[in-house]
């Protein structure tokens, strides 16, 4: 068997390095100073099973983390292929030393609804104690690293590849940590199941906030160990003194960004309460932005971000959504009555959002469609926030006041998805050299 790779030898060289574990190394030629090496990704379709970042370190024996002190951001989606959890998976070899875990939004183990966390508590099943890190900056998680005698952080977590889903920006904070208090951090990557696509305005950094900190565009197209990567590149050295963090990636064996996450054969956890299926993370990329408005996206009800309404709209909706032909998706009439949240326990009137072709969907440009549809309704609102200076909670979710100006001022759905066509052109050629798989 090929002898693993040693530390130097992994964070040699560029802005991040990628594990090559004697499970990877066996398929992996020998890359270029400072390039990664792995597997070349399948379609999806061919006998190699898809391998998280997690299976891949597991069939090691974790061997990578053996010596070191490990903190784990982690929730309930780091599972493994047969749906053990890798912090059980970690705690069962006693030769490891697991000082933490941390638990983002939702918590460690799953238990708190939207904008929620588990409190500090010890997880009856491996005694770990279990530090509630929702909502910690980078000077809050360092504290709660050095509270542990962290050394090594390992960030296991799926992403839905939306700038406005709070997972990546708990990894930015964590790895600012990391990298404050002398810290490696290792990231167990795993397939983004929307894909490669890029869409959505750039953040404005003025309208920075818990769901978008950084001027990323909407849909990123990246997996996490590759934003990761993209972070410690391009934006941890601008975070205060700059510097970067010793960052390794762990990376997904057996994948390709054309494999939608139906394909892939892996278990699909809900990275948080409403988002259910990888359905609902193809939807949300776009009705997520629903969140701003008094519609109802579809909370307390089975179908959260595929069921959009609200008591005042009627059969029209769906009508003149369909008379558009967006491509790939179709509106179903629909109706529905939310159990908490929006409109909890009245009739709302709308569509059941219906993905029919996922290559040619478009989930930024529909969701826009969508709005300025509902914006033809007298009951229309804005959802306002308590903040004076963005008092406009889609604003934060766009990145900016642009989206909302430009539909408050009836301009066509061209030209408001024309204006961040640089800025996704721009964000492409940026990240293309953080990229792992092809």
């Amino acid at each position: 068997m090929t002898a693993a790779p040693s530390r130097r030898s992994l964070l040699a060289g560029g802005t991040a390095a990628t594990v090559a574990t004697p499970l990877l190394a066996r398929s992996a030629a020998a890359a270029p100073s400072g390039q990664t090496v792995g597997p070349r990704s399948s379609d999806g379709h061919g006998a190699r099973p898809v391998l998280p970042g997690a299976d891949v370190a597991a069939a090691e024996g974790w061997r990578m983390l053996r010596s070191r002190k490990v903190g784990v951001v982690s929730n309930p989606t780091g599972v493994l292929r047969d749906a053990g959890h890798v912090v059980d998976s970690m705690a069962a070899h006693e030769e490891l030393r697991i000082v933490g875990v941390f638990g983002p939004e939702h918590g460690f183990r799953g238990s708190a609804q939207a904008g929620e966390s588990e409190p500090e508590f010890k997880d009856p099943r491996t005694g770990l104690t279990v530090y509630d890190a929702y909502g910690a900056d980078g000077a809050k998680m360092a504290a709660l690293f050095r509270k542990a005698g962290t050394d090594t952080v390992v960030f296991d977590i799926q992403d839905v590849g939306v700038r406005f889903y709070t997972y990546i920006w708990t990894m930015y904070h964590a790895m600012v940590a990391a990298r404050d208090i002398g810290a490696s951090f290792v990231v167990l990557d795993r397939p983004n199941p929307i894909g490669r696509r890029t869409d959505g305005p750039l953040l404005k950094p003025e309208f920075a906030s818990g769901v978008g900190l950084k001027p990323i565009v909407q849909q990123h197209g990246m997996t996490v160990g590759e934003l990761a990567r993209y972070f410690n590149g391009e934006l941890l050295p601008r975070e205060g003194d700059g510097g970067r963090v010793q960052l390794e990636v762990v990376r997904v064996r057996g994948w390709s960004p054309r494999t939608t996450a139906q394909q892939m054969g892996l278990p699909w956890v809900p990275p948080s309460p409403n988002v259910p299926t990888p359905d609902t993370a193809t939807a949300y990329a776009g009705t997520g932005y629903f969140e701003g408005t008094n519609l109802s996206e579809g909370r307390g009800t089975t179908l959260p971000f595929q069921f959009i309404g609200a008591p005042f709209l009627d059969h029209h909706y769906s009508d003149r959504l369909n008379a558009l032909r967006l491509p790939g998706v179709r509106f179903r009439e629909g109706y529905f009555v939310p159990t908490f949240s929006k409109h909890q326990g009245k009739t709302c009137a709308g569509v059941q959002l219906l993905v029919t072709d996922p290559v040619r969907y478009r989930a930024v440009p529909t969701a826009v469609a969508m709005l300025r549809e509902a914006m033809r309704y007298d009951g229309f609102a804005w959802r306002e926030d308590a903040d004076p200076k963005r008092p406009f909670w889609i604003d934060k979710l766009s990145g900016s006041s642009r989206l909302r100006e430009m539909l408050d001022a009836g301009r066509s759905l061209e030209e408001i998805t024309g204006a961040w066509r640089s800025e996704v052109r721009d964000f492409e050629q940026t990240r293309r050299q953080y990229l792992l798989y092809r």
